[in-house]
């Protein structure tokens, strides 16, 4: 099953509302907001870390970047560094700039920004470069019950 299809099957088994948007590739989250005609606080950005030498998948609004030094504070790790892209391709199969929000369809706990709850809906890449999702951002806390902390700052 690829991620993709992994990421629907996990909506359709909560009941989750959402719409999948076919569009040309796009790699950056830039790229996404211009070609989904979106603000790009509506998209969300997931990203591969290692935290203490496991990998963890780490969401931020496409405004935002990650304060890896608060992060680490907040949940006690030592250790924190991005994947590179070959890393992130061996651990969830699917390339940079595609990785979805959803570490309960990558076999990965997931940290998600506390701006996140503040949102209404979001946009994410689906696992394609092709594909975007947009939902309710309650929805995606909902199925996903990531961990939440404050470690987003502007870009």
């Amino acid at each position: 099953m690829t991620v993709y299809e992994r990421i629907i099957s996990l909506f359709q088994t909560n009941s989750i509302a959402y719409e999948r948007v076919e569009h040309p590739p796009v790699y950056t989250s830039l790229e996404a907001a211009k070609i989904r005609n979106l603000d790009l606080s509506t998209g969300l950005k997931a990203l591969v870390f290692f935290a203490d030498g496991a990998p963890v998948l780490v969401v931020v609004p496409g405004d935002k970047k990650v304060n890896t030094n608060d992060f680490k504070k907040i949940f006690g790790f030592r250790d924190l560094r991005f994947a590179s892209p070959k890393e992130v391709f061996n651990i969830i199969g699917i390339e940079i700039g595609a990785v979805p929000p959803l570490g309960k369809a990558l076999n990965l706990n997931s940290y998600f920004d506390k701006s996140i709850e503040n949102k209404t809906k979001v946009a994410f890449n689906a696992g394609l470069h092709t594909v975007s999702v947009y939902m309710n951002a309650s929805d995606l806390l909902k199925v996903e019950k990531p961990i939440i902390g404050e470690f987003a700052e502007n870009l």
